[in-house]
């Protein structure tokens, strides 16, 4: 027997990412609901504001890809839910911000909700904490240093549309 046939899920997994953010929570929290800052460190484009029981869409331009999010929750300063990939197979993403002190925030993104076989689910998960990982030192490095670090930008430059026309 080969290890692959050893294997099986028992639960759907699920993605985790975490970071300490040097500046309050209202700071952190704000800078995932307003697009003027999350554009500086995450997608390039996006409809509006987040705010409950909307929808947003949100565009990476580099990638020329984009998603539709319907904005679940919003707790100012504490938790942020959407449910992103509305229309396809969307999945659930929640932000939990956490003060540490009056001058730091540690900062956990979960992401829920995967479909598909084993294989499929695990490939999620495991992309979406890598990208999540990515966008939350994006985010510390501009926040807290105002260096705009292009993580995301970055990430695929064989898939970016840009740099494609250019060959």
């Amino acid at each position: 027997m080969t290890l692959s046939t050893k294997l099986h899920l028992t639960h759907i997994p699920v993605a985790k990412a975490g970071m300490l953010i040097r500046v309050p929570a209202a700071v952190v929290y704000n800078a995932f609901v307003d697009p003027q800052i999350t554009t500086r460190f995450w997608f390039t484009r996006s409809s509006g504001r987040l705010e409950v029981g909307q929808q947003v869409r949100w565009d990476w331009e580099m990638y020329a890809v984009s998603t539709l999010v319907e904005v679940k929750a919003l707790e100012p300063g504490k938790r942020i839910l959407i449910e992103w990939g509305v229309g396809e197979q969307p999945t659930m993403v929640e932000w939990i911000f956490s003060p540490q002190g009056e001058n730091a925030t540690f900062v956990s993104i979960t992401n829920t909700g995967f479909s598909g076989d084993g294989d499929s689910l695990v490939e999620q998960a495991m992309g979406s904490a890598a990208g999540f990982g990515l966008v939350l030192a994006g985010l510390k490095a501009y926040i807290e240093h105002g260096i705009e670090l292009n993580l995301v930008a970055d990430r695929f430059p064989e898939q970016r549309v840009d740099q494609q026309a250019r060959h």
